[in-house]
């Protein structure tokens, strides 16, 4: 089978993560697409991160209409940070027969000679960065046979942009799932203090060091 894994904070997941993700089934032919939501994701000092659990849920939620679509707790259950790395070897660890592709922002994909253990990530999956038309990446030092460029124009929504939107007593629909829309007010999600999220975990970030990061 040619599995695509697509890695993110997913906070929250939003129709531009599942536009990306249809485009390059298709274009793959992949017989599945699974979202691995960011157990523990570096982020920057000044920004809280929701739970691992509301963001894995709101992931559930997001994908549970489309048969291609499933939803993985690898890096939710690993203790300790997220690395992309260790996500590539947990699945490969499940689906040791499947052919691996990582699904992932362009503009993180730029980063990647950072990333950890960088010589064997291309061992283990070919990737895909998507971007949103007319963006360019320089590829100097990537695997061509490994690496290949997407564009997708739902990309230009960002999670950035809908949890401010939610802070600032905006809309959010149409651009996440309606379900995740339901989710984000039944549970208040994005509305606490500097428009932070109530539920959150505590998590630092590195940028650069490996940014799991899609449109986040």
């Amino acid at each position: 089978m040619r599995l695509g894994v697509m890695g993110g904070t997913f906070d929250p997941i939003h129709h531009g993560h599942l536009v990306a993700a249809s485009e390059v089934q298709a274009r793959f032919g992949l017989d599945e697409v699974v979202f691995v939501p960011t157990g523990q994701p570096w982020q920057k000092a000044d920004r809280h991160v929701s739970a691992a659990e509301d963001r894995y849920l709101m992931t559930v939620i997001a994908t549970a209409s489309n048969p291609r679509f499933t939803v993985s707790r690898v890096d939710i259950e690993r203790p300790g940070p997220t690395f992309t790395i260790d996500t590539l070897r947990d699945i490969r660890a499940e689906r040791p027969d499947d052919e691996l592709f990582f699904i992932t922002g362009a503009d993180a994909l730029a980063e990647i000679l950072s990333w950890k253990d960088v010589e064997h990530l291309f061992q283990l999956a070919h990737f895909v960065g998507v971007t949103r038309p007319g963006h360019e990446l320089s590829d100097k030092g990537l695997p061509e046979d490994r690496v290949t460029l997407q564009e997708v124009p739902a990309m230009a929504i960002s999670s950035t942009d809908c949890r401010a939107r939610v802070a600032g007593g905006e809309p959010v629909w149409y651009l996440v799932p309606d379900g995740v829309v339901q989710y984000i007010n039944k549970y208040h999600l994005y509305s606490g203090p500097q428009g932070g999220p109530v539920r959150v975990q505590s998590s630092g970030e590195v940028r650069g060091a490996d940014a799991r990061t899609l449109s986040s």
